[in-house]
């Protein structure tokens, strides 16, 4: 009986295991490219810190180049400045007062000399001005408080001006181009020159060069004068009443009155007299 078997080829056989050999398995695959792209990434770090690091030596002076360190260039801290809201080193001192015997009348601007609101106009208003703020430019319709240009002009016969509003300076300058026209005024700070304090805008008077006795704020808003009370004359919100008499009372008032040593007595004197009752 023939055999069905029959035996194969030696030729063959060697053929087969060599091809057999050649072969790779698909794992074996991944891993093989795997190790080629580690290989090219880490070329590829080397030679990026090495056009770094020149880059670095180039762009720095050679005596205050830094040593380096596994390569990389160690360069020295930035001294980046941190600006807040209100620093405290910005918030500058008024100049000298050019007549020391006169006090200081701090005096706030809206709702306390004027009354402004932005589009659509109103019935009534005294002058336009037109602010750039945060590149917009915006109508702002003013309307003078009653008997404010008499008001300025008697004050800068016996006090020192300075208007101290907490609004913003490209704002508030343009309105006191308009409202002081005869250069009244000594000087203007803006919100810049407040101190934020729980949130609110506070004018404080101790840190701007004049002795808080010989100092006087009037102001609408009682948050503005909380670190000086002692010091404010409040006076009642301006918006739209033409029948407005505060200004015409405080004249009368400052009239009559002594410019005393402490101006916090007559602070007091005028408040006494009933109007620190008023509800602002």
């Amino acid at each position: 009986m023939v055999s069905k078997i029959t035996k194969k080829n030696p030729k063959r056989i060697a053929t087969e295991r060599r091809s057999r050999r050649k072969k790779t398995s698909p794992i074996k695959a991944v891993s093989a490219v795997s190790s080629i792209v580690v290989a090219s990434i880490h070329t590829c770090h080397r030679r990026l810190i090495k056009i770094f690091s020149k880059l670095a030596r180039i762009g720095t002076p050679p005596n205050k180049r830094s040593p380096k360190k596994h390569g990389y260039q160690i360069l020295p801290k930035a001294n980046i400045p941190h600006r807040s809201l209100f620093p405290e080193a910005d918030r500058s001192r008024l100049p000298p007062p050019s007549s020391p015997e006169k006090p200081t009348i701090f005096l706030d601007l809206d709702e306390t000399l004027v009354h402004s609101k932005p589009d659509p106009p109103p019935e009534n208003y005294d002058f336009v001005v037109r602010p750039v703020i945060d590149n917009v430019k915006i109508d702002f319709y003013v309307k003078k408080r009653p008997f404010a240009d008499e008001f300025l002009e008697f004050l800068s016969q016996k006090f020192e001006i300075v208007i101290f509003t907490a609004g913003l300076e490209e704002y508030a300058s343009l309105v006191l181009e308009r409202l002081d026209r005869k250069s009244l005024i000594s000087h203007r700070l803006y919100r810049d020159s407040c101190r934020e304090v729980e949130g609110k805008l506070v004018k404080d008077l101790g840190d701007l060069g004049r002795d808080l006795r010989r100092v006087v704020i009037i102001d609408d808003n009682p948050n503005s004068y909380a670190l000086q009370p002692e010091n404010a004359i409040p006076i009642l919100p301006f918006t739209s009443d033409l029948s407005d008499f505060e200004l015409r009372r405080l004249m009368d008032f400052f009239e009559k009155c002594e410019v005393l040593d402490d101006m916090r007595e007559t602070v007091k004197e005028y408040i006494g007299k009933g109007n620190g009752d008023k509800k602002l």
